[in-house]
């Protein structure tokens, strides 16, 4: 016999529902963007109560068990030597956004000599009380102290790589908990890994990027739990070799992997927790750009034949490598086939959010549009984006280059001419503590984005900005990950170690000479063009922007982007491999993007676009 539910608590219930809507939606009314610099359509219509509401980590996912922590926190600048954790606060300030940024609601710098301070009174949802509990944090610049319910929990130093703290025996009994941030970031002032940041923006260097500025959240895990997993496709072999880290693994387990192609099981294979999996992969469709054939993988964790954890991943059958052409000159070959890599340079600022997009259909769209121009690559410009923006790359068929965002910038010569500098000659003298710095970052970084297939090859260094031990470093990321090609030094100084040999020229192609290089190495063309063309409405300043070639109207901009078109053309059966123009978007006083920073125009058609890079793709090198 069902008991007839009682109404008066049900009202109550409503009621209370009625006020914590009513809370949470005048909480999110007090934010509104700081500043009067130009927005992003996505920027405009932000909902400061779910900003990137969507599970940040798509090359691990467990179902459920998390809660997104973005929103409004309060924040707090304080003097560098307060080490206390204030009591009181300067205002709102909305996570994930960079506290100079517009979105943040603040617009606020912060020094050397300052630290920046959060806090956010955290209720636990049902979900993510039981268990371990890890509090993630996409990204942070740059040294990070983690407090919860006042005790320090952690630290990180890193502006962009992710990291976890198991915050589990910090948490009190009930559901609210009060976490706290302090975020030190000395910008162009330190020697840590920036980027384009620095303390007086100008020219091509940008706006600074402090705290947080990437998703924050939690989730339960049980007691043994899957850490990361790392997945290696083998063309050759048609196989896919998997392994997993996992916490507190007892003796006897295993790991049990089993790939998917649209449901349908097609391979499996169990192993000791330690080892790894060598999955064989019948027939495989290769990933390319034309076909970006994506296929599942369940990850599993197995004690005495139970499921201890499982994880969701994905993977791609995809081969980049090296080889010769008919007249002896080396080659970048996608799947073994000769694949000519064009695309822009691409940096990821955005007006209102700075590092962060206003939102994942923003993040996405500069993807959308640029396979729309016709482009088949993009060159990352040092910095790293957010775990689903590879996602968009691999879903939507794009070859990423990607950069090591530079750092502890000076005190080189620097020298992009092949032929007159060797061995590393000019390399910065960097202290001890820069060189740990950099290096621990750059691994990170190789190890959070390995699993990403449109990421084809890595650049350690671009044009000498902080470049130290070149051959060292090179060789040692080639060591690290065999299974992609390496640009040592992008339009750097060149100590002939690496796959590829990279020059940079402005505004008109060129390449390095292949009488000379051609046989030893990829000859890439790694930034060029930088046509500038200001869009009145909608660029950072009204006046003192530039480009490195500038016109008065999109019908001159378009004339111009086809002669340079035409040239590079002429140097793909010469030997050129690759070109990289500059650039997907005008940044800040940049106006040299084929879209304006607001991403509201496009400078020149996508469908034009595409019929110009056609003649890019037909070079037929076997002859």
């Amino acid at each position: 016999m069902k008991r007839k539910p009682n109404t008066m608590i049900l009202k109550t219930m409503a009621v209370a529902c009625a006020i914590a809507t009513s809370l949470s939606v005048s909480f999110a009314q007090q934010w509104k963007p700081a500043g009067d610099k130009i927005l992003t359509p996505w920027g405009e219509k932000l909902d400061a109560a779910k900003p990137h509401p969507e599970y940040p980590r798509p090359q691990l996912k467990r179902k459920g068990n998390w809660q997104n922590l973005n929103g409004l926190w309060k924040y707090k600048i304080a003097a560098k030597a307060e080490t206390t954790i204030p009591t009181a606060w300067d205002g709102d300030i909305l996570v994930p956004f960079a506290v100079e940024s517009a979105l943040s609601g603040v617009g606020k710098s912060v020094n050397k000599d300052q630290a920046l301070w959060y806090n956010s009174e955290i209720v636990l949802d049902k979900r993510v009380q039981k268990g371990r509990v890890l509090l993630h944090f996409g990204a942070v610049d740059w040294q990070c102290d983690v407090y919860i319910n006042g005790k320090h929990v952690g630290q990180h130093e890193g502006g962009f790589d992710p990291f976890s703290i198991d915050v589990t025996a910090a948490l009190k009994k009930g559901a609210k908990q009060q976490l706290t941030v302090r975020v030190w970031d000395p910008t162009s002032d330190g020697p840590q890994p920036r980027g384009k940041q620095i303390n007086n923006p100008h020219g091509i260097w940008y706006t600074p990027v402090t705290g947080i500025w990437q998703t924050v959240w939690l989730e339960a895990v049980p007691q043994t739990y899957i850490v990361a997993t790392k997945q290696t496709p083998n063309v050759d072999a048609s196989s896919l070799k998997v392994s997993a880290q996992v916490d507190a693994a007892q003796a006897g387990d295993l790991l049990e992997v089993t790939a998917y192609d649209q449901g349908k099981q097609i391979a499996a294979a169990s192993v000791a927790v330690g080892s790894e999996a060598d999955l064989n992969i019948a027939n495989p469709q290769l990933w390319s750009p034309d076909s970006p054939k994506l296929y599942d993988l369940q990850v599993k964790v197995l004690r005495k034949g139970k499921v201890v954890d499982q994880a969701d991943s994905y993977f791609a059958m995809r081969k980049i490598s090296v080889g010769k052409d008919a007249q002896g000159i080396q080659r970048m070959f996608l799947n073994d086939k000769f694949v000519f890599h064009y695309g822009p340079l691409d940096q990821g600022w955005w007006p209102d959010g700075l590092h962060t997009a206003p939102s994942d259909e923003a993040l996405k769209f500069d993807i959308v549009k640029t396979k729309e121009m016709g482009f088949n690559m993009i060159r990352k410009h040092i910095k790293v984006e957010p775990a689903r923006w590879y996602r968009h790359c691999d879903s939507l068929g794009i070859l990423v280059w990607q950069d090591m965002p530079s750092g502890d910038l000076g005190g080189n010569i620097w020298d992009m001419q092949p032929g007159k500098i060797s061995n590393g000659s000019h390399d910065k003298q960097r202290s001890a503590a820069s060189e740990a710095i950099y290096k621990k970052e750059w691994k990170s970084i190789m190890d959070v984005l390995h699993n990403f297939p449109s990421i084809v090859i890595w650049v350690p260094f671009n044009e000498a900005w902080g470049q130290f031990k070149t051959k060292e470093i090179t060789e040692w990321t080639m060591q690290y990950d065999p299974s992609r090609l390496v640009n040592s030094a992008s339009g750097g100084n060149f100590a002939y170690t690496g796959h590829i040999l990279d020059i940079h020229n402005y505004p008109d192609a060129a390449m390095p000479d292949p009488a000379i290089f051609g046989d030893k190495f990829v000859l890439a063309l790694g930034e060029f063009g930088g046509l500038g063309l200001p869009v009145e409405g909608h660029t950072w300043q009204q006046k003192d922007n530039w480009g490195y070639q500038s016109f008065k109207n999109k019908e001159e901009l378009q004339r111009r982007y086809e002669e340079v078109i035409t040239n590079l053309s002429s140097l793909i059966p010469l030997g050129l491999s690759a070109g990289v123009y500059t650039q997907t978007t005008d940044v800040e006083v940049e106006t040299n993007g084929l879209m304006t920073y607001d991403r509201k125009v496009i400078k020149i058609p996508e469908a034009t676009l595409k019929s110009i890079h056609n003649k890019l793709y037909n070079v037929d090198v076997t002859k």
